[in-house]
């Protein structure tokens, strides 16, 4: 890889940590995100549902940090 191409990888990887981490530590915004029109009132999450987006969240956060490190390691 080149320059240029990790110049764009980290320039698309940055928002995506951003909202990841966000998701991480407010799992009920990030999860009631773009549905909130399909409620009357503000629905409640039960610690469920609340454990398994933070859970998605940490593992996609693990996933791509050890994709970017294994891709980093084949270029040198």
């Amino acid at each position: 890889m080149g320059g240029a191409e990790w110049f764009l990888l980290i320039v698309f990887l940055i928002p995506l940590y951003g909202l990841l981490i966000w998701s991480y530590l407010n799992p009920e915004d990030s999860h009631l995100l773009g549905r909130r029109w399909m409620y009357n009132e503000d629905p409640e999450l039960n610690e469920v549902a609340i454990s398994l987006h933070k859970k998605a969240s940490l593992t996609a956060l693990i996933v791509i940090t050890l994709m970017l490190l294994l891709s980093i390691y084949r270029s040198f």
